[in-house]
This record gives structure tokens, C-alpha cells and sequence, in this order.
């Protein structure tokens, strides 16, 4: 018999044990992320910009900070539950301790010390998202609306490039064909974003942000810069729910080198659509890392 608590506690603890090794894989099991993967936490592996590096260096620096406090408590709890761990023999409760000022001062002043330096990172990076510079390298406007986009080539003050038939260098979505836009690899590449029915959401995941589009007057128009730093093809959503086909609105992002680039606008200027544009600097036509939609409702099914 006085062997038989010591077995059942033993079985105790290697039942919390499992269960807290379980608990650790599950969200790793069910995201069916690989173990390169969950050291990204969920963040894309391509950093396009030099916005989304920091961004993401912010992130897992936070998410280290918090880990490494989450160890000093779990430690701290997992301690006094051993040491302070009733006996049979003790007949008298373990001293207390109250009105400890050091202590006090110290789990007061520690979390402030904490969240200003986070405040501080973060202020730093949201300067840099938000940055906007007097003369953008080159200049897109973005049109939303339901259920795809518009992209208008524009000069570097943002006026509308005008094409060899006299009307605006456009990209323009359809239930069947998927808008490709195109940008140079350099800095200071400007959008200009508004919606002409509903909020939309322009967001390339890779970029680490979105930005949203409201319909309305100059004042609801939505700017922004991004630094890019290596090309590449990165698909493009709307983030934002907008009725629905909202699920469909895709579209693909084009990083190309400055000379393809001007290349690829001036072939646009005199004439040609986007795929020929594209093949021309050697890119493939049509997008590649999403596709169209089936949007008849009486199928309701993805193509």
C-alpha cells in the first residue's frame, strides 16, 4: 500500500507529460506545416521589399521576446509547483511573503521596459511602410471593383500613360483571363489605389501588407511605396470580403528588372496587349501562380 501513491503519481505525471508533448505537435500537425516552414511562422519565405524584411524581422523578433518571457514564467510556475509541493508530513502552510517591494517595483517596471522597446521598433518600421518619397522611380493606378482589377501605366507623377489609339495604358480583369501587373526592381515604385463600388483590399502576401481601396472622392485614395529587391512573380488577392466572388479576384504581380520594365511599357504604349508585352522581355504571358475562375452560378464550381 505505501508503494501504490508513488505508481499513481507516476502515472500522473507521464500522462501530463504526453499530453503536453501532444499539445506542442498539434499545431504543426494540423497547419501541415514542414519543420523549415514553422520556423517562418506562418510568414512567406520570399521577402520581395524592403518594407516586408522589416516587417518580418520586427515579427520574429516580438515573437522571440515573447517566447522567451513565456519560458521564464512557465519556468517560475513549474518551480514553485515542485518546491512548494505539499508533503505529508507538513503540518504548516510555507511562508509567505507579502509586501515585497523590490519584487514589486520589478514585475511593475519590467513589462513597461518591454513594451517600449517593441513600441519603439514598431513606430520605426510603420514609418518606413508608410514612407512616401517627393519623386516615385515609376507610378501604377489600381482600380478595384467587383469582381477583378484595373491597372493603369502611368508616368512618374502619376498621370496615365496614353496609348497609340489615344486611350489610357490599361490591364484589365475578367472571370476569364487574370491581370497581370507589372513593376520595376528598384525603389521608390508608387500606387495609387481606389475602388468603384465597394471596399476592396489590395494585398500581395509576400509584400507582408495590404492596403485598402475605398470608393469615393481624391481624399478616400489610398498611396503607397514599396522598395523592391529581387524580382520574381508573387500573386496578388483582394483581402477584403466584397460580395460574391470575392474568393476570384486575383491577380498576378510582375518584378521585373528597370530596362524590361520600360521596355515592357513602351511596348505597351505603341500597342501591344500584356502578354505580348510580356513575351517580349521574355516572361511568360498569361499569370502562373493563380488561375481563372468558373463564376457561373449555375455550376458553382471552380474551374
Amino acid at each position: 500500500m505505501v508503494g501504490k501513491p508513488s505508481r499513481e503519481r507516476r502515472g500522473r505525471a507521464r500522462r501530463a507529460i504526453g499530453l503536453t508533448g501532444i499539445a506542442a505537435l498539434l499545431p504543426i500537425v494540423l497547419a501541415g506545416c514542414s519543420l523549415d516552414d514553422a520556423f517562418y511562422l506562418g510568414w512567406p519565405r520570399t521577402r520581395p521589399t524592403t518594407q516586408s524584411e522589416q516587417m518580418f524581422d520586427l515579427w520574429i523578433g516580438s515573437t522571440v521576446a515573447a517566447l522567451a518571457v513565456g519560458l521564464i514564467v512557465w519556468g517560475l510556475t513549474f518551480w514553485c509547483i515542485a518546491a512548494y509541493k505539499k508533503k505529508d508530513s507538513d503540518t504548516e502552510l510555507p511562508r509567505q511573503t507579502k509586501y515585497n517591494l523590490p519584487a514589486e517595483l520589478t514585475f511593475t517596471a519590467l513589462p513597461f521596459v518591454l513594451i517600449g522597446i517593441l513600441f519603439y521598433y514598431t513606430v520605426i518600421v510603420q514609418d518606413n511602410v508608410t514612407e512616401m518619397s517627393d519623386e516615385p522611380q515609376s507610378c501604377t493606378n489600381v482600380t478595384a471593383f467587383k469582381w477583378n482589377w484595373q491597372f493603369t501605366y502611368s508616368d512618374d507623377e502619376c498621370e496615365p500613360l496614353v496609348g497609340a489609339n489615344g486611350q489610357p495604358v490599361t490591364e484589365t480583369g475578367d472571370s476569364g483571363y487574370i491581370p497581370i501587373i507589372v513593376v520595376p526592381n528598384e525603389e521608390d515604385v508608387r500606387f495609387v489605389g481606389t475602388a468603384e463600388d465597394v471596399i476592396h483590399s489590395f494585398w500581395v502576401p509576400d509584400l507582408l501588407f495590404k492596403r485598402d481601396l475605398i470608393p469615393g472622392s481624391d481624399a478616400q485614395t489610398t498611396r503607397w511605396e514599396v522598395d523592391f529587391n529581387s524580382e520574381g512573380t508573387f500573386v496578388g488577392r483582394c483581402a477584403e470580403l466584397c460580395g460574391a466572388y470575392h474568393a476570384f479576384m486575383n491577380f498576378e504581380m510582375r518584378v521585373v528588372s528597370p530596362e524590361d520594365y520600360e521596355t515592357f511599357v513602351n511596348a505597351r504604349v505603341e500597342g501591344m496587349t500584356t502578354p505580348e508585352a510580356l513575351e517580349l522581355i521574355g516572361q511568360e504571358p498569361y499569370a502562373t501562380t493563380t488561375h481563372p475562375f468558373d463564376t457561373d452560378q449555375a455550376t458553382g464550381e471552380a474551374s
